[in-house]
């Protein structure tokens, strides 16, 4: 193991007050940060200006970035800000760009929450419950945190720092791409490298460094029979039923394996090469632990290269719901009017997003034109962005598994992600410069779903490993 690189007075300010970064931690969560409910949008507004502070008082130089309107279905609506924050700007030294959101999923206790999502709550084993306590709010805290250690330990910084801190990732990131273009050769001209965490670990007994991520091409598809919603006892029988048709699309997209059933959709992914093949050989994966976790009889891919390959590096297409049908508890003999069935589709290398839209739709309309149905069909694109992929064997990388080893005694796995992250690939395109994905959190913290959680232990030694990872950066 090679010497720790970060100063002994930053590691102390770090330790010695688990405490105060729990609670600061514990204020984050209870701000309602809902980005998919424009409702929210002052919660979003209140978490932003609440970090714009903590920088400021930090000694960082701050400003607010208008990123125009959001279309709703009540008209448009004002987008939240993106924050900037610079610190440091010595020509001797990198410049990090450091990237983070506050916003965070829907979650109400309703839905399955042992307790209230917005209020942190610890347990006897160290974990820590909250909307956003691991996505984003827990990894973004941990940096302000980190800057506060060099701070007040009057410890200079080891590289200059840019940080950009949104308010609608779990949204689309709307107009963040527009702005980081705009902004290319201003705020980000000086950036050397980009490291993003917003992601989890692989499993939750080693830290990784991830290089990859799918793409997402997120489509709604509406039917409509009627004017206005039917009574089912009067004209059931007499129409052809939006629902029914809805059924009889979705149902045609995608296989109880897995397999999607769009000609065609498979067309572009790269081949899998020998030298890819290797990476996965390593890696600390265990599927029937993966099994048991996710609370499923049996998975799909027993076999580790196979599994985590349909996880990263091959689309997978899910249905997420339907809009316009009754779903309250009870019973109500209604024909909706008019349904929209939510799906996706997770894209890979070198799948490319346009190419994927047309033939959506394309095999959509083909389908529906079997049915010989007279109702109205409509198939758009909601949102979507490309996969990203990076260069594990870039400097960056090699500051990150120096860092990753001096903390937690290991090598890093070297990993890719299923989910999506538009902002790395936003970052490679526009700035041309290295992408790091530094994560945080365990992968049984349960983003995006009930009871998501960030275990005491990942939240103090990411801290250690982000402050690591600067030094690292400072001498790499």
């Amino acid at each position: 193991m090679k010497r720790m690189q970060t100063p002994s007075a930053v590691l102390d300010f770090l330790q010695s007050n688990s405490d105060l970064h729990v609670q600061r931690l514990k204020q984050w969560v209870s701000i309602r940060s809902i980005s998919a409910d424009p409702k929210y949008r002052p919660e979003i507004l209140k978490m932003l200006e609440l970090v714009k502070l903590d920088l400021e008082n930090l000694g960082a130089h701050t400003m607010f970035k208008d990123v125009g309107m959001q279309e709703t279905p009540e008209g448009e609506i004002k987008l939240p800000p993106v924050l900037f924050a610079q610190l440091g700007r010595d020509p001797k030294k990198k410049t990090v760009c450091i990237y983070g959101h506050v916003d965070v999923q829907p979650a109400a206790k309703n839905d399955g929450w042992n307790t209230d999502p917005f209020e942190l709550t610890l347990d006897d084993q160290g974990r820590m419950f909250g909307r956003g306590a691991s996505d984003d709010k827990g990894p973004v805290l941990a940096w302000v945190t980190v800057i506060e250690a060099f701070k007040k330990s009057n410890t200079d910084l080891p590289v200059n720092l840019k940080l950009v801190i949104e308010g609608m990732e779990e949204s689309g990131s709307i107009g963040l791409e527009s702005l980081i273009q705009q902004e290319t050769n201003l705020f980000f001209k000086d950036v050397d490298y980009v490291c993003i965490s917003d992601s989890d670990w692989l499993g939750k007994r080693k830290p990784c460094l991830q290089y990859g991520l799918r793409g997402l091409a997120y489509f709604y598809v509406t039917v409509q029979c009627a004017r206005k919603d039917l009574h089912s006892g009067v004209f059931g029988g007499a129409v052809s039923e939006a629902m029914t048709d809805l059924f009889s699309l979705m149902s045609r997209l995608v296989d109880s394996k897995g397999r999607i059933l769009i000609p065609g959709i498979y067309q572009e992914v790269a081949q899998v090469t020998d030298a890819e093949r290797q990476t996965y050989l390593d890696l600390d994966f265990d599927p029937e632990q993966f099994r048991t976790e996710v609370g499923t009889s049996k998975l799909i891919y027993s076999e580790k290269e196979s599994l985590l390959m349909h996880r990263w590096r091959y689309p997978s297409l899910s249905l997420h719901g339907i809009e316009g049908a009754f779903h309250e508890p009870g019973s109500k003999t209604v024909i909706p009017a008019a349904v929209t069935g939510k799906f996706s589709i997770r894209l890979v290398p070198d799948q490319s997003q346009s190419t994927v839209e047309k033939l959506v739709k394309s095999y959509l309309r083909s389908e529906f034109e079997k049915l010989d149905s007279p109702n109205k069909l409509e198939v758009f694109l909601q949102h979507g962005y490309n996969s990203w992929l990076g260069d594990f064997t870039d400097p960056q990388f090699t500051a990150g598994r120096i860092a990753s080893r001096n903390v937690f005694g290991t090598d890093p796995d070297l990993t890719r992600d299923g989910g999506s992250i538009p902002v790395a690939l936003f970052f490679q395109e526009n700035l041309g410069k290295s992408v790091l994905l530094l994560p945080m959190g365990g992968c049984d913290d349960a983003t995006h779903s009930q009871n998501e959680k960030l275990d005491m232990t990942n939240f103090f030694k990411g801290m250690e490993l982000f402050a690591e990872y600067l030094s690292q950066i400072a001498v790499n």
